[in-house]
Order: C-alpha cells, then structure tokens, then sequence
C-alpha cells in the first residue's frame, strides 16, 4: 500500500473537523470560524460559508446530500442546504463538540458540553437532553436505531432515537482516558464476524470451503500452528441487545478511540470483541472506510495510520507538521482527506498492490491486507488464511505456501496429497524480517529475490546458496524437478535467461536477448522458451539451437499450454491470442493478464481478481485439419473443443478414410450411426475388400453427399447401390436413371416405393394415383378412406370387379365411417352381401329401407326387428319396443320390457302407467296363451294382470287424493273407488298400494257422504295400521268424532244388484258380488259405481258368430207368457241354471233380466243365466255388450237393464264407461283413459 498526495491546500486556522458531500464532489471544511468548501478533484476552493461567530468545532452531511449542519463553539448549529445556503439555527447552552446525522431518518444529533439535542427535518422543536460529561464524540447506528456518545469521563452512552440510554459502557481508564472519536463500522455484511481469541496465534488459519455468504449457518474451522486435528468453533452467542430489528447483532459494531492511546472495539450490546490496541500516541479522530474494510486513525504523532477493520495496523496513510485533528475517505473511493492543526488539508489516493501467488490450478492472493486466499480456480473452492498482520508476499508451489509478514514467513503445507484437497497447516516459521522484492519457494526451500542478488533459505530460516546476477532480476518461475533439486528460471533486465538449480551453485545460461525480460515461460516438454520483453513482443525459442522460432508483437504476458507442446497464448492490447505450432494467431477479445495455460482453460489476472476462462481450442484444430493432420487436430480437441468441433473433426477425418481417429472423435459425441458404418467397413476390409472408392461411397451416402457417393458406385460398378440409395431417399427422378433393362418387376416395384414416399410425405393423393396405377388397390382405398376422400372411393369401387369382394368390402366399410350408406349399399349390393346390407341399414338407423328389405327377404327379420327395438328402448320408446319385439317374435324380451316398465312405475307412483303396463301385459299374455303348451300358464297370468291393472288403474285417483293439496275427483268417486278397492285387496296388496290411504280415503268420504258405519268400521281398521305423521291427527280426530255419529249408512248409498235387485250392504263380506245372486258387479272404468248390466251366456252349441247374427235380427217382440225354471238337467255338475223355457212358435214378452224374481237366492253358488236363440233373437243389439275376446278365451255378452242410460265400451281394453264420462275423457286425453287406444284408431 502506498499513499499519493492528489493536492495540498493550507489555511491559518486550525482544521477541527470536515465531511464529504455523500456523492463525494464536495468536502467541507470547519476552519475557525467559517465553513470552507472544496471541489475535490483538484482542490479547488468553491465558497467560504459565513455564519458562526466563534470557532467551527464539527460538520456533517445527511446522507441524502440534501442538508448539513455544523456547530460551533457560539453554541449554535446552523443548518445548511446543498446550494451553500443557511436555512435553521438553534442553540444550546454550552459550545457544540460534535454533530452527525442519521443515516436513516436524516435526524441531527447535536452534541454540546452539557447535553445534546436531537433535531428532524419534521418536527420545529429540538429535543434536548443532559449529559452527565462533557460529549466529545457521537455516531450513529448503521440502520439509524442507536446513537453513540463518548464522554470525556471515558464513558460511552448509547441512546435509541428518543435520547433514552439503552447501554453504558464504562472505560477502564475513566476520565484518565476521556474517549475523543468512535464510529460504527458501516459495513452490513456477514464478513464483519469477528474471530478474535485471546491468545490466539497469528498464523491461525480459517477455513470455509465454498466461501459463501451464508450468516445464518455459518462455522469456521481452526487449525493451530502444530496441525493439530481441527476444532469447531461455535459462533459467539449473541449477548441481549437493546436494538429490536432482525439484523444480525455483530454487523454493529463500534471502534473507540481515548486518549488513553487505545483502540478498542464494541458490540451494540456493550460487550468488548478482543483486547484493547495500543497506539502509542493520543488518538484526535477516527473512520473507517465506505464499506467498512479499513480504518484511519490519526492524531498526535503527527500522521494518518491505515488499520484493518480488526484493528491491525497497515501503515501510514501521510505525515504531516503537526497534529492530525480530523481525517475522511471519500465515499465509496480509495481517497483520503486529512486535516491538520497548522491548516494544511492533504489529499491523498491510496493505490493497493496485487500481492498473489500462481502455480497450476491453485492462485493465492492477498485480501484485506491481512488475510490469504487460496482459490482452486477449477473447482472453485477457496479457503482463507487470516494472518491478522500485514501481509508483503505470497509464493505458492504444489503443496507448499509462504506467507511473507512484517517480522517472519510463514510455510504452510496440505494436508493430504488430493488434487482437489484445500485444508493447509503451518509446517514451519521463520521469525526474521526480510527485505525482498520477489518470493518463491519450492518443496523444501524458499527463494529470496533481492534486486540482483538470489538466496536460497532452508525452511528453518538458513542461507544455503546464493547467486549474484548481472543485471535486476526482473521475473523468477519454478518449473519443476524433483523435491531439493527444483529448476528455477530467471529473467534478466538485460535480456539474459538462465535456469538455476536450487542444489547448485552454477547458473546456466539458456539464451541471452537484446532486450529486457518481462515474462518467461517453458513449454512442456523444456524444448522452447517464450520471452516477452520490455517491447510487448513475445519471442519463441528452441533451447537447444538457441533458434527463433517466430515471434508476436502487442504481448504482456505469455503461457504455453501444459498438456501440449506446441500450443501457446499471450495477451496485450484487451486481446488473447492462441498460437498452434507455426499456424497464424487466432485472437479474441480478453481483459487482463494470462498467468497460466492449462488444456483448454486460461487463467487470467483481471484486477485483483483471477478467473479461468474456458476457451475452445477450435482454431487451432482447423489449422491442422486444413493440412489433413488429423493426429494433431485430435490431441488438440482432447485440450476441449465443442461438440461441433469434434463431429467436424469426425467427419473430415472419416472421409479421408483416418478410421482410427474417426472412431475416437464419433465416440465422443457418441454417434452410433458412424461408428457402425465404421466397424461395417473395417469388417470388409478384414474380409479382403480394398476398393477405397466403395468405402468412401459409403461415407458420402452417410453423409448426405448422395450425387458424389452414386458416382463413386457407379465407377466401382455397383449401380445397384446407387439404385437402392436414390429409393430409399424416395429420389425415383435419379433412381430411374440407374434402373436396368426396364424389368416391369422393377418398375412397379419402383412405382409402390415412390406411393410410400408420397404417402409418407402427406402427397396423399399422389401416393393413391401411384398405387392405382401399380395395382394395390387396398392401399389407395386406406389412404382415400382415411382422408375422407368419398368420391375417388366411389370411383375405385366402381372401377374393381365384383369378384374382387376384399377391397369392394373395404371401400363399403369406409362408406360406412364417412357417412355415406347410399355408396356403402349400392357396394354391398355389388357383391351381393344382403347380410351386410341388413346390417348397414340397421347401423344407420334407416328403417324403412331396412324393413322393405325385409319384407322381401324373411330371414332377416330378427336381424331388422331386434335391433330396431332395441333402439326404441335406447331412446326411452318402451312401448314401440315391446311391440318390435313382440313382432320380432322375441316374448321374452317384449315380457321383460313391460314387467320393468311396470316395476319402475309402481316405484315412482305412477300408477296411471302401471295399469297401463299390466293391461299391455296381460294382453301379451293373452296372445302368448295361443301356445298350446303355454295355455294355462298365460291365461292365470293374464287375468292376474288383468286385476292388478284395474286395482292401479283405480288406486291412482286414492293416490292423487290423498298426496297432493288439491283434488279434482267427486267425494261419490272417491268413495266408490275406496269401496271397490276396499272389495278387492282381501289377499295380499301389491306393491305401491297403500291400504292407509285407501281406508284414510274411504272414512273420509264416507263421513262427508253419511256412510257413517262404513265410515267407523274403516276408521277401527286403521287403528291396527302404521299411520304416516302427516294424516295422524287427522285420523285420531276421525275416530272421534264418528262416535257420534249413527250407526248407520244412508240408504242413497246401498248399492243394487240390477240382476235380483237386492240392496246390499256397504260393507260386503263377498266382496264386489251380490251377497244375494252371487252376480258380480260390473263397475264403471271411471266413477266406479255399479253399471246396470248383467252378463249371461250362450246355450251349448251357439257359436258367438251365431249369436251375433241373432241379436241383430231385432225381431219384434210379441206379448206372450215366459217365465223362469231352475233346472239341473245338461249343466256343469255343481251349478245351477236359470233357463228360459219357451214353446218353440211363441216367445212371452217378459225379458229374463227385466223381470224381478220373486224367490230368494237359495244356494250359495252362482248361477249364471243361459240363454238360447229364442232370447237373443229378441234382445235389441243396443241392449248388448259384447266382449270380443282374442282365443283361446271366450266372448263376454252383458245385458243393459236400463236402456234409456248409455254405456260405452272401449273396443280395445272392454272395459265398461257411462258414454258421458268416457266422451268427456276421450276429449281431455284423445285417447281411453285405460288402455290409451287413440280416438282415431279405427282398429280394436
């Protein structure tokens, strides 16, 4: 380190203080008392500010450049602007010693004998608090928390921002040592962390591998100077702090001066790091750097002394004439300003030497003046050395490293013998001072360069050797040798270059040059020298002739690559350049200084910064490439190339037919492709082949090269490679002009490959125009049909012969994909596959086609009709489909379809539709029941169904009345349905039926209709049931209130058997038959009330075409005596007959069901009425009912009783409907409210 004096001013007041502006363009100056203000690029002198009246004690600068103040011994402080105007003034009561600004919130600190005030930009007041001393000097925090006041009764007060004492820290001198300058380092970063140990070693070494700024983990290693085992050193505990932010609390710390002639350091805790620094003279002032590296200290030894940020002393920074009261470094510069008691102000540039250290891989600098870096430069790695004095040089040699101190050198060692390995131990000392200018050391000595003169030292600090040189020895390198007996070579200013052993005595002279020697290296393998000297040339030689080989202007610096022999590099003028052999130079742009050469990585020296820098070796290598030395241009890729480089490399020499060093280059960029071809070759070639004309081919087709390779083919006389090459590369323009005698085989065999080329090439079209013409018809049918292509299909269709069913069937199954079945059937049809037609139109849905076809072929009707139904149940079309299948001649699946619907609607209380669906199925049942073996089977099923469909068809109205708010139905219907149902389920109830709603319905309309001991006996029912909450109270109020009501039913409501015309009760034990008669009750499909019809049947051996015929005779009826007689004669055994016995010429006019039997019933059996012609040849056909039943069931005939009152049936389901009620619900619904057969469906 050296100080330049930049310029000198003096005035003839004493300088007690000076600050810089923050961007460092300013320097202000207390001088008596004025301010004075400097342009610190040369001194000039800008402007004397006025505004004190006594001596100016102190100045300082806001940090944001916008404002400074200063204080005098008149007791004001005067704040001023950046433009050099007074803007505030206030007072205190002593004279002011010292101010300083927060660096943060920009708040003054003015600091008096007796207090010190505190002022913002913010507030109008200053905020003033007593001192228990006289304040000396104040500094704040670096995050503006805490201030820092020293006092002359040696005491160090630190206050927060409101002026309250936080910590105290009491020096042990007291007012002996009256504390006279502190200041907080500024530094933030974590390298703040102090290490220092009392006791402790100077050669102590701190190691952390990768050197990264990590505070939060951070350990450090120590190894003592014996290379004892490492210790762990555990960072310090943080002590408590007054501060409460979340930094870290060692990046606060503060440096103390007394004039106890002390330096001391702190932490914002009050805790002291390490032992007081004697300084042996009264300390006036002191600052540190702008990023907290060094510290100034001067005072009265009249000087400016350099420390570190630890306390260890450099040197001096300047002298001066008298004592040094203030000194500054310009922010963020290597600048000092220094202030004297005389009134000189010294301006000083510190410029800081590069002291390092080279060898291989390994670089050792200087960093902070005391500590040593070793820095790996390929795996980055670096490990630090503090040595905690001034380090003057740096050597380093394999495992070796000397440290040059003030007062002894340090030899270090590695631990181990690992390449990558960065652990060093002291292996010896040497306490004695040296001067030198240059320092090398080898595996046992070190060498001392003193101007002309070499020692050579054993490690235990004695001369063994020493050699007196002619001239200034002006550059030294160790290059090598066994441990003891190491070859030095030396430069000298006159051009003389020797080699030196270090075991003897004699220097030899290697060459000797016109000019100085800036810079030597050897190459590998000791056969040349280059020189760079003091003209920037840069000068080969052969050692052994002495020759010169060639030589390079604009060189500072030169290294020859270690791991060849011919290759070197130099750099000068912001350029590297690169020189292979006796080839031209290749250059590239390059800051620094190279120092090193190691395969394809140059260390460079930029700065005080070493860096290597990855350079392909690609010139070089085309160099010798351009001469075919594929030899040479592969040892230079092996120093690194690209990959690029090295397929080039490959290539060229692949075609210069260089096997081996192809081989090697395609291995490296791992082509398997090449290096297959080149095994293929070198099999032929072990197998007798030597036409180098075909291998070369070979190489050119690999290559791409295809026109050069087919004439190599051809000039071997092998066109049938050439041939085979152009088809493969779908080039059929060229193959063509290697085919043979025009062999049609060949041709189409050509044709097919250029259709797979265009196919695969996305030409489509071409490709199926190609394969047309070749023949392969399925091949163009795929691309045409994978494409879309409808029409070119139908063309080949139409093209193909019918005999060709293969690709006829596939151009229909394409139709088939692309949605056109018109072409698929009229292709189908072609071949003749009606199967595949059938199938067709069932896939497309069409039908009527389908159905058509059908009709004219019957084998495929379950082909047509199964589908078809299918389909209708897919679309929720149930009842289509149950007909499909029935048509289908599949009963099973229609049975199935219909007893699923039914389920599903029982289940979702769709009632309606279960009757529906019972009535459908019974009716199936019925058409099944024409099977002679299923006869009996289908015919219990189907008046099984036949009943549950009534009970639904009935029960839905229950239903609706009793689940929904409003009810449209008469309380006579109501109460005829529950009745009727009430009638009915004296068995088992079927699923959905609810025997509580039923009676719930019946009680109700029979109270409201006066039915009111039906009305209790449905009520007493319900006592025995589960009653749902929601009609629970309605029931039990029921139950009640019917008690009083009388036991009887209103007459209105009994019902009459139109047959006997007996009254029957309400409540009918026989159920829906007269309890008199045994007649059964014929009920209206929509009121429910008792229709006045009575069924009869006809006398053995009537035909009901006969009977027919007969009742539409209408013949006219005469007045003529009849009467009934019970016979038992001729009639089923165990029933009885009522038989109408008249004289064979004469029929009575009394009619068997108008006239009214005057005896009682007196069996219990029924006995139906039996007519004979007579009798049906005088009823009326509007009188009679008939019920055309399907076989194998029997005609139903029903006799109305009562003319005048209309009852219609529905010709489809038979059931019975008073013909207002039924027209009423033919027009609310167009159809029959129980079968559903539309209005205008003229079939039965």
């Amino acid at each position: 380190m050296r100080a330049v004096l930049t310029w000198r001013d003096k005035v003839e007041q004493c300088i007690y203080d000076l600050a810089f502006k923050p961007d460092g363009t300013q320097l202000i100056l207390a001088a008596g008392n004025r301010l004075l203000v400097y342009d610190t690029s040369d001194g000039t002198l800008l402007q004397p500010l006025k505004g004190h009246k006594d001596t100016v004690y102190c100045v300082a600068y806001a940090k944001d450049g916008k404002r400074f103040a200063s204080g005098s011994a008149d007791k004001s402080i005067i704040i001023w602007t950046s433009k050099l105007e007074g803007i505030l003034k206030y007072t205190h009561n002593d004279s002011i010693q010292c101010v300083s600004y927060n660096p943060v919130t920009h708040q003054l600190a003015s600091c008096s004998s007796s207090d010190f005030g505190l002022w913002s930009p913010e507030q109008k007041s200053v905020s003033k608090h007593k001192s228990s001393s006289k304040i000396t000097c104040c500094s704040w925090t670096n995050d503006g928390q805490y201030l820092a006041l020293g006092m002359s009764n040696g005491v160090i007060s630190i206050r927060n921002k409101n002026g309250e004492e936080k910590v105290k820290i009491e020096r042990p001198g007291g007012s002996l040592s009256p504390v006279w300058s502190i200041c907080w380092n500024p530094s933030s970063r974590w390298e703040n962390i102090w290490m220092i140990r009392e006791n402790e070693d100077a050669e102590d070494v701190i190691v952390n591998r990768y050197f990264q700024e990590i505070p939060s983990i951070l350990k450090s290693t120590v190894y003592s100077s014996q290379g004892s085992e490492a210790e762990e050193e555990e960072q310090e505990e943080e002590d408590d702090s007054p501060r409460d932010g979340n930094s870290e609390e060692h990046n606060d710390i503060l440096a103390v001066a007394d004039w106890g002639q002390k330096l001391s350091f702190y932490q914002l805790s009050g805790k002291q790091i390490g032992k007081d620094r004697s300084l042996n003279f009264d300390p006036c002032c002191i600052s540190y750097f702008t990023k907290g590296e060094y510290i100034l200290v001067g005072g009265s030894d009249k000087q400016v002394s350099l420390f570190t940020k630890d306390g260890v002393r450099l040197g001096t920074v300047g002298e001066q004439n008298s004592w040094v009261w203030t000194c500054r470094v310009k922010p963020d510069s290597n600048y000092v300003v220094v202030g004297c008691q005389d009134g000189t102000i010294s301006f000083y540039q510190l410029i800081f030497s590069t002291v390092h250290g080279l060898y291989k891989d390994r670089y050792a600098y200087r960093d902070s003046m005391t500590d040593v870096i070793v820095q790996h430069l390929i795996t980055e790695q670096k490990v630090r050395i503090k040595c905690r004095e001034l380090v003057k040089k740096i050597a380093i040699y394999k495992n070796r490293l000397a440290i040059q101190l003030p007062e002894k050198i340090l030899i270090y060692e590695l631990y181990s013998d690992d390449s990558a390995d960065m652990h060093y131990r002291v292996k010896e000392k040497i306490v004695k001072k040296f001067e030198c200018n240059l320092l090398v050391v080898c595996a046992d000595h070190i060498i001392l360069c003193q101007e002309k003169r070499l020692q050579c030292l054993s490690f235990s600090g004695v001369k063994e050797r020493e050699w007196q040189m002619e001239s200034l020895i002006r550059y030294i390198k160790v290059i090598g040798g066994p441990a003891g007996r190491e070859g030095l070579l030396v430069g000298l200013k006159n051009g003389q270059i020797l080699k030196i052993f270090v075991d003897n005595l004699f220097a030899i002279v290697l060459l000797k040059q016109a000019t100085a020697v800036r810079c030597l290296d050897m190459s590998a393998s000791r056969n040349k020298l280059a020189v760079v000297d003091e003209n920037d040339t840069c000068l080969v030689y052969d050692i052994h002739t002495k020759e010169l080989l060639f030589q390079e202007p604009n060189a500072n610096s030169v290294a020859w690559n270690t791991q060849c022999e011919d290759m070197l590099c130099f750099s000068g003028g912001g350029y590297l350049n690169i020189k292979a052999s006796t080839f031209p130079v290749h250059q590239q742009k390059l800051q620094g200084f190279v120092v090193g050469y190691n395969g394809s990585k140059i260390f460079c020296l930029h700065v005080f910064s070493m860096s290597a820098v990855e350079v392909p070796q690609s010139a070089p290598m085309y160099q010798y490439l351009d001469r075919k030395m594929f030899r040479e241009a592969y040892q230079i890729a092996c120093l690194g190339v690209t990959d690029t480089d090295w397929r080039e490399l490959a290539m060229e020499a692949l075609e210069g037919l260089e096997f081996e060093t192809a081989k090697k280059a395609f291995t490296r960029v791992q082509d398997l492709r090449y290096l297959e071809l080149i095994n293929s070759i070198e099999d032929r070639k072990k197998r007798g082949e030597t036409d180098n004309d075909l291998f070369l081919a070979d190489v050119f087709s690999y290559q791409g090269k295809f026109h050069e390779a087919a004439k190599l083919y051809k000039r071997s006389g092998h066109e049938n490679l050439a041939l085979d090459m152009y088809t493969d590369l779908c080039m059929f323009e060229y193959a063509k002009d290697f085919l043979g005698s025009g062999d049609p085989k060949e041709t189409k065999m050509l044709i097919t490959k250029q259709a797979d080329w265009a196919r695969n090439i996305n030409e489509p079209k071409a490709a199926v125009e190609m394969y047309i013409s070749a023949g392969e018809h399925a091949k163009a049918i795929e691309i045409s049909g994978s494409h879309g292509w409808v029409d070119m299909l139908i063309d080949i269709a139409r093209k193909l012969d019918k005999a060709e069913r293969g690709p006829l069937l596939m151009c229909a199954q394409y139709f088939k994909k692309l949605d056109s079945p018109g072409y698929a059937a009229e292709t189908y049809l072609k071949v003749g596959d009606l199967k595949s037609l059938v199938q067709l139109y069932v896939d497309t849905k069409r039908w009527d086609e389908a159905f058509a076809l059908g009709e004219k072929h019957p084998e495929f009707k379950d082909d047509i009709y199964v589908p078809y139904a299918q389909w209708l149940a897919e679309n929720d079309r149930f009842e289509e489909a149950q007909k499909a299948f029935h048509k289908a001649g599949r009963q099973g699946e229609a049975v199935r379809v219909l007893e699923q619907l039914t389920h599903n609607a029982v289940v979702e209380s769709r009632f309606n539709d279960a009757a529906y669906y019972y009535w459908m199925l019974s009716m199936q049942c019925l058409d099944m029941a024409q099977d002679p073996a299923q006869k009996d089977v289908m015919l219990d099923k189907f008046h099984h169904f036949q009943h549950l469909a009534e009970l639904y068809h009935g029960y839905q109205t229950i239903h609706r009345y009793t689940e929904e708010p409003f009810s449209f139905d008469l309380p006579e219907t109501l109460f005829n349905i529950s009745k009727f149902l009430l009638h009915s389920l004296t068995k088992a109830t079927p699923l959905g039926i609810s025997k509580v709603n039923t009676l719930f319905t019946l009680a109700k309309q029979s109270k409201a209709l006066g039915a009111y001991k039906l009305a209790r006996h449905a009520y007493d029912k319900l006592r025995g049931l589960q009653i749902p909450a929601r009609i629970q109270k309605s029931i039990e109020l029921g139950t009640l209130t019917i008690r009083s009501k009388p036991f009887h039913d209103s007459e209105e409501l009994v019902p009459l058997c139109y047959r006997c015309s007996t009254n029957n009760p309400l409540l009918n034990n026989l159920g829906n038959v007269c309890i008199n008669c045994r007649q059964p009750f014929i009920f209206s499909a929509s009121s429910y009330e008792v229709l006045h019809l009575v069924e009869f049947y006809l006398e053995e051996g009537i035909t009901d075409e006969e009977a027919v015929a007969l009742i539409d005779l209408e013949a006219p009826r005469h007045q003529r005596e009849s009467k009934w007689q019970e016979t038992t004669a001729q009639s089923p055994p165990g029933f009885q007959t009522l038989r109408l016995d008249e004289t064979m010429d004469s029929m009575g006019d009394d009619d068997p069901f108008t006239a009214k039997l005057s005896f009682e019933q007196g069996s219990s059996e029924f006995v139906p009425v039996v007519v004979n012609r007579s009798v049906l040849r005088s009823m009326s056909r509007r009188d009679v009912l008939i019920k055309r039943w399907p076989p194998p069931l029997q005609w139903q005939y029903f006799r109305s009783l009562l003319p005048d009152a209309s009852i219609t049936m529905c010709p489809s389901c038979f059931q019975m409907f008073h013909s207002e009620d039924y027209e009423l619900l033919v027009l609310q619904h167009a159809c029959c409210p129980y079968c559903r057969r539309r209005i205008d469906d003229t079939g039965p």
